[in-house]
């Protein structure tokens, strides 16, 4: 058997089969939940991708006897690594075959990338920003994935502890949310008391004030909300519409609620929450990620035709100021009755750090199963 050998993507057909490594290696696995193509090429590219303004990458591949057989992404956030007053190049985009010889190639790969740009150490899985998926799934590997977060096989986690080198950094949870078939009375009385003391009300945008500037307002709420979560670096003017065009122009807007202050003349937007149907299933019967010939039916039938049970709730964030009102509580007063009438059953978190009891408390409504857990890992760079 030949050594491993290390290729830089240097063309548009290289990214092209960087990014297809990832449904050749999960093909017909039950639980991976795949992207868009053309969203993964969006990203990786530094023409489209808005996040290289402040942002520099390389992508790798690892070969063996001609074949692939790992890929791998080395990002510098240069914006987070100043916010956050680190030296840091992140890992992302990593898969592998179960071969401990391809996955240290890899990662030396990032690790010599980083240290040739003055980087002091290596963390990851991270993507350029919070709005890429991050942390290597350490339990729940027989849970459906979602398009926002990361599968990966049990054997990824077992060569980051046996690599040596690499400590825990950051740890996330994922909760299942099963909604009620009726909004509980506690959250009745207490969505009620909040609209008359606090005169905070939620309604939905309309397609007009999304295409007039509302959207960018959303996005410009969530800089607020996550500013103090881990990694997290504020999104640019740029990023804003470029994010805007990407995940509002589909979306149930129905399952979009926003909080505003009606106390204060301009109604001051002060939460929202994103939330749309899973496309786990319906990306799983397209193939490589491709809407073409057939995905795109499936994909609509989940975002228009509601023929999931299942809902992501992307984004729910609130200004810090109105968290201690319960203006969350009013944000699923509202959804519960949209989430029974499209035949939901379940929602899925997303990724939350699990020292963050703030988030996790949200759900204290409602049944919760811990259902997965991820992690991102911390290696310090050695100088030569």
């Amino acid at each position: 058997m030949s050594a491993v050998k290390i290729t830089k993507v240097a063309s548009k057909k290289d990214l092209t089969t960087f990014i297809d490594f990832h449904y050749d290696l999960y093909k017909g696995n039950a639980y991976d939940a795949p992207t868009l193509f053309s969203d993964e090429l969006t990203t990786l590219s530094k023409e489209r991708n808005a996040a290289f303004e402040f942002c520099e990458a390389e992508y790798y591949m690892a070969w063996r006897d001609g074949k692939l057989v790992g890929r791998v992404a080395a990002i510098i956030n240069y914006k987070a690594n100043e916010r956050w007053g680190r030296k840091s190049v992140r890992f992302g985009w990593i898969d592998f075959i179960d071969d401990m010889e391809v996955s240290g190639a890899l990662l030396k790969a990032v690790e010599d990338y980083g240290r040739a740009k003055g980087m002091e150490e290596v963390i990851g899985p991270l993507g350029f920003t919070d709005f890429d998926p991050e942390g290597m799934l350490t339990d729940g590997f027989d849970q459906l994935g979602t398009m926002a977060t990361i599968y990966n096989f049990p054997y990824y986690p077992q060569h980051m502890e046996q690599l040596g080198g690499w400590e825990k950094d950051n740890d996330y949870v994922e909760f299942k949310i099963i909604v009620p078939d009726k909004i509980p009375d506690k959250m009745v009385k207490i969505a009620e008391m909040i609209q008359k003391r606090y005169n905070l009300h939620v309604r939905k945008m309309t397609r007009e004030e999304i295409n007039s500037g509302k959207g960018h307002e959303v996005f410009h709420l969530i800089n607020d909300t996550f500013k103090d979560l881990y990694g997290f670096s504020e999104l640019t003017d740029k990023q804003v519409d470029q994010y805007v065009k990407m995940y509002l122009p589909l979306a149930d807007l129905n399952l979009i609620p926003i909080i505003e202050d009606w106390s204060t003349d301009e109604h001051k937007m002060i939460g929202v929450g994103i939330t749309i149907p899973s496309l786990s299933r319906a990306m799983q019967k397209c193939r490589k990620g491709r809407l073409w010939p057939f995905g795109w039916w499936h994909v609509l039938r989940s975002l228009k035709m509601h023929k999931t049970n299942i809902v992501d709730l992307m984004m729910i964030g609130v200004l810090p100021e109105y968290r201690k009102k319960g203006a969350n509580a009013l944000m699923f007063y509202d959804l519960i009755p949209w989430y029974n009438k499209y035949g939901i059953e379940w929602g899925e978190s997303q990724v939350e750090m699990e020292s963050n009891e703030n988030v996790q408390g949200q759900w204290s409504y409602f049944e919760t199963i811990n259902h997965k857990r991820r992690r991102c890992y911390k290696k310090i760079i050695e100088k030569k």
